[in-house]
């Protein structure tokens, strides 16, 4: 329990960074299954575009680790470009 007024404010901000923080791991999450589910390299490629980006905006916000961004980024590349064209 804080016993001091400044206490009880750094458990209140806390808490909303908390929170604040969670959201946007998830939307990372969410982007990154969209690039490991894609089925075709051109699919592939329009969900990398994205998690790219927010990978990046989050790397330089200090959310995340930017060695930790660059690794994920590289792995999904990898990926990607591991996957087979769309068949026509």
């Amino acid at each position: 329990m804080p016993q001091h007024k400044s206490a009880e404010k750094r458990v209140r901000q806390t808490k909303r960074l908390t929170e604040h923080n969670k959201a946007l791991l998830s939307k990372v999450k969410t982007l990154v299954k969209n690039v490991r589910t894609a089925k075709s390299k051109e699919d592939g490629i329009k969900a990398l575009t994205p998690a790219v980006k927010y990978l990046d905006e989050l790397a330089a916000k200090g959310t995340i680790h930017k060695n930790k961004a660059s690794n994920q980024k590289s792995r999904l590349t990898k990926y990607v470009n591991k996957l087979a064209p769309a068949a026509k």
